[in-house]
């Protein structure tokens, strides 16, 4: 993510998607964290259709924790 528009297109996709909770988009970071009763594979498919690459990064966080994804 290098720009508001592609915060946008991340929020979009996450608003839509059935089992999130909340979310939140860290553009300097350029992390998503994601929460609510959702499969985390599921959630980096419906991110990665805005175009962006993604992938899973460490918190370090026990199993429970919220998924998170992060994009480039």
């Amino acid at each position: 993510m290098s720009c508001e528009g592609c915060v946008g297109a991340v929020k979009r996709v996450l608003t839509k998607m059935e089992g999130v909770e909340s979310f939140d988009v860290d553009l300097k970071g350029q992390k998503v964290t994601v929460k609510g009763n959702v499969q985390p594979e599921a959630v980096l498919q419906t991110v990665s259709k805005t175009g962006k690459k993604t992938s899973f990064w460490e918190e370090g966080t026990p199993a429970d924790a919220p998924v998170a994804a992060a994009t480039a």
